[in-house]
């Protein structure tokens, strides 16, 4: 996941959230039940994310996804290695590692 796919996508999902929240702000019902404007704002920030802010999404899906496997492909060739250093030939196994004195 690169760190600017992850801040451009939270500046994003911010700004849909402040904007309408400060265009809900001007009317004079919202500024007295400023709660309410915070719940229709964040409706809105959430529907319009939804709808345009799918490729900033992406790439931080893809990018997290990336890092999994390559996390995952180190893990398994570790275990490959050790595998194969305890299954060779003339190698004591660790039943004879234990028993020995």
């Amino acid at each position: 996941m690169r760190a600017r796919s992850a801040v451009v996508y939270s500046v994003l999902r911010l700004l849909a959230f402040l904007v309408p929240f400060g265009i809900l702000m001007l009317i004079p019902l919202f500024r007295e039940l400023y709660w309410l404007a915070a719940i229709f704002a964040a409706l809105i920030g959430l529907s319009l994310s939804l709808l345009f802010l799918r490729a900033p999404l992406d790439d931080i899906a893809a990018g997290l996804a990336e890092r999994r496997e390559r996390r995952r492909g180190a893990r398994a060739d570790e275990e490959f290695e050790d595998a194969a250093i305890d299954n060779e030939p003339g190698q004591p196994t660790n039943a004879q590692n234990r028993n020995a004195p």
